[in-house]
């Protein structure tokens, strides 16, 4: 019986069967690394997404029999070292994801492997888990006699080829500075609009700051404020709020996710509960709520609240323009804006919203790339990927610079700010002129309405 290529059917996303003994054996992993490494070879339609798959093509390519079998098993391991979990070979390329009866999930098989990786202890993870430790990191640089220090420190060029050599950090990897005056300390209460419900939104928001806005750019959170009250609609901030997870589950530190979980969860579900949208500026955070905690916890009804009631901001913002709730009284054009749709909220299925809205605002023309930054997070910053993130990136540089309007961009943007500051140091890097040209689409969008 000859298997049907490809699936007209929408995927379907199994859950993450973690807590089974049998997901950590590793022979059983590597089998099932080593079916889905022959399905990949035969099919290689994944070859220009990141780099996991030429590394895998090239271990066929360079080995005895040039198929799998010739493979020395030990090398998958550099394949799962290549993947960070952005999920988009099994969104929008994969044709064998489920319910194809191959039923291929390479995003999550490397998820195994790099929970078996952790469990077992690797070289780096001394460095791994220190980048992963958003909180911590975040509280301990951000301590007002302290933060200045860091920031000046991260832009030394000794200490960081010492940070090199003792972390593993690469030493012209972009890393953000430090707030001492994190947003939820600083936030802005919401004032006493009425709730106005619409048709496909929740008249009220709450806000989950993420670790990025909170310790690192906090501006970012504030223009949501400055935005979510121009339209009134009225605000709160989550009442507890620990990191999301993502940053050790992509480590596959999954207890660790578990516990993080454990903090966040009851919060949000009492809010989803509520009737709030909850509003995640940060893609990756969102994406943790809307897709790997309900993988990894299926059955949690607090999860599923939590689930259904997460919004990105544009999507919350273009279903409210839907509703007929959302002003459009601009008063700032944009001109020419390069923007970058970032992995994570590609992979969450709900539409270029950000570009979208961006749109409405008159005199402005959006230069939208659809293609993987290479930063990835963690990844992108650590000294045996970073110069692969930067190469992975490079298409990205090219055509965020060359906007179609004609000239170079006014801005350039991207949902996931990390990704923007890789962007802005690949264009640099290339004799690009964009200093000063980079703010986050929340930032432009507050600057479009005029507010200060």
């Amino acid at each position: 019986m000859t298997v049907r290529e490809g699936s007209l059917e929408a995927p379907t996303r199994h859950p993450l069967d973690w807590k089974n003994p049998e997901f950590y054996d590793e022979k059983a992993a590597l089998d099932e690394m080593e079916r889905v490494f022959d399905i990949c070879h035969g099919c290689r339609r994944c070859v220009s997404l990141c780099n996991a798959f030429p590394t895998l093509f090239d271990l066929v390519d360079e080995s005895s029999t040039m198929e799998i079998d010739g493979v020395d098993r030990k090398d998958y391991w550099k394949v799962v070292d290549q993947c960070y979990l952005c999920d988009v070979c099994y969104m929008t390329k994969c044709p064998y994801v489920p319910p194809h009866p191959w039923n291929l999930d390479f995003p999550h098989l490397m998820l195994r492997a790099k929970a078996i990786q952790f469990r077992q202890g690797t070289p780096t993870q001394f460095r791994d888990k220190t980048l992963s430790s958003t909180d911590r990191n975040g509280t301990l640089a951000g301590i007002p006699v302290v933060v200045k220090a860091v920031n000046a420190l991260a832009k030394n060029k000794t200490v960081r080829n010492v940070v090199e050599k003792q972390l593993g950090v690469h030493h012209k990897a972009w890393l953000p500075d430090f707030t001492s005056e994190k947003f939820r300390s600083y936030a802005a209460p919401s004032k006493g609009y009425p709730v106005r419900d619409g048709e496909r939104t929740p008249g009220k928001v709450a806000i989950y700051a993420t670790c990025y806005i909170n310790y690192n750019e906090p501006g970012i959170g504030h223009d949501l404020i400055k935005v979510l009250d121009h339209n009134e609609i009225p605000h709160v901030l989550a009442e507890k709020e620990a990191c999301c997870g993502m940053p050790k589950l992509e480590l596959g530190d999954l207890e660790s996710v578990a516990a993080l979980k454990e903090k966040n969860i009851p919060a949000l579900a009492k809010l989803a509960r509520e009737g709030y949208a909850i509003l995640a500026p940060i893609p990756s955070c969102a994406l943790m709520f809307k897709q790997e905690l309900p993988l990894m916890f299926p059955d949690d009804a607090d999860v599923k609240a939590v689930q259904e009631a997460m919004y990105d901001p544009f999507e919350y913002f273009v279903a409210r323009a839907k509703d007929g709730l959302l002003k459009t009284d601009f008063k700032t054009a944009l001109g020419k804006v390069s923007y970058h749709i970032a992995c994570h909220l590609r992979v969450q299925n709900v539409g270029q919203k950000t570009r979208e809205m961006l749109q409405m605002v008159p005199d402005t023309n959006v230069n939208a790339i659809e293609r993987c930054s290479g930063h990835a997070g963690t990844w992108g910053v650590k000294k045996e990927f970073h110069e692969v993130a930067m190469k992975i990136g490079r298409p990205v540089f090219r055509q965020m610079a060359e906007h179609p309007g004609g000239g170079e961009p006014d801005w350039i943007a991207s949902d996931c700010q990390l990704a923007g500051h890789h962007i802005e140091q690949g264009m640099t890097e290339a004799g690009r002129n964009v200093d000063g040209k980079l703010a986050h689409p929340i930032t432009l969008l507050r600057m479009a309405y005029g507010l200060a």
